[in-house]
This record gives structure tokens, C-alpha cells and sequence, in this order.
């Protein structure tokens, strides 16, 4: 498997990667006809727009490729919260599709996002999870990450969901 910064043309393969993994990955969390409804068309232009205006290394896109094409990504930020400083970065999605889950992909993905944030000089990171994705939650608390006690409600979808803020120093021990 090998891990590179996305490139506009990746924007499909990403898209795929997005709502496939989403579909699995939230399945009995959000509502069903939600994640039916998900068109990768329509990811695929928000991506496209997003790689095209990508400004590494404070903001990008990375992809985890394996023999059969795009497996996974993640894209790394500043932080989007309003009580963040300059020296925050954020871990804003990362993703696999379910037949890879276990394999190591999302840790060589994670590691590759903490990387290029400490490159990018940011000093800690952050990153919201859904409360009740408890696998997503364990596979961070592996990589070190904890919930700061910050906690929201998105509800720009059309129900609620509720978010926690997860947080770690970056540097070395990353």
C-alpha cells in the first residue's frame, strides 16, 4: 500500500471511498434514507473543488492506494472550530472502504495525517467523531487521542448529530 497527497483527478475515487465507507460505517447511526440518497457524483465535485484549491502543507488531501486503486484517505486543516488557535490542526475526515477496515490502512492513513499536520508546524490536532460510533472511537483512542470534553450538535443535515472533539499533541510522540 502506498500513500500520497490526492491529486484533482483522485476526486472520484475519493468520492466512491467517501459514500461507500459512510454507507457501512453509519449504518444504524444516521438514518438510513440519508445514506441512501448519497450521490458520489456529487461528492466527486466537492472534491474536485476542494483538491483544486488544497494548500499544502497547512491544508490537503492524502490517499491510500492498494493493488486494487484508491482504498482510503484523509484530509488534514486548520482547525474549522471558533475556539481554536493558529497552532491547531484538524483531522477533518478520514476514510476507508469497509473491505479494508483491520488491515492497517487506517492507521497508515492516520499517521500520514499527523505527519504532514507537525510538518505543516501545527502543535496539537483535533478531530470530531460521532458519540455513537464506538468503533471509530476506539481506533482513535489507539492512536492516542482523547475527548477534550467539547461537544456539539450538527444538525445541518436534517437531524441531529452529536459530535465529540477528540485531541492530540503532535510532534515526536506522534
Amino acid at each position: 500500500m502506498r500513500v500520497r497527497r490526492a491529486e484533482v483527478g483522485d476526486a472520484a475515487a475519493i468520492a466512491r471511498v467517501h459514500v461507500g465507507s459512510w454507507r457501512v460505517a453509519y449504518r444504524g447511526l444516521i438514518p438510513q434514507d440519508y445514506l441512501d440518497r448519497l450521490d458520489p457524483e456529487e461528492r466527486r465535485e466537492m472534491w474536485a473543488r476542494g483538491l483544486a484549491t488544497s494548500r499544502w502543507p497547512r491544508s490537503g488531501t492524502l490517499v491510500a492506494e492498494g493493488d486494487d486503486g484508491l482504498v482510503g484517505f484523509t484530509h488534514i486543516g486548520p482547525s474549522r472550530d471558533d475556539d481554536a488557535d493558529p497552532t491547531v490542526g484538524e483531522v477533518a475526515a478520514l476514510y476507508a472502504l469497509s473491505t479494508v477496515w483491520g488491515t492497517g490502512v487506517g492507521r497508515v492513513l492516520m499517521a500520514a495525517a499527523l505527519a504532514g499536520l507537525s510538518e505543516a508546524g501545527y502543535a496539537q490536532a483535533t478531530l470530531w467523531v460521532l458519540d455513537s460510533n464506538a468503533r471509530a472511537r476506539r481506533f482513535y483512542e489507539a492512536a492516542g487521542w482523547r475527548p477534550d470534553g467539547v461537544v456539539k450538535v450538527d444538525a445541518t443535515r436534517g437531524f441531529p448529530l452529536s459530535e465529540l472533539r477528540y485531541r492530540r499533541p503532535l510532534g515526536s510522540s506522534s
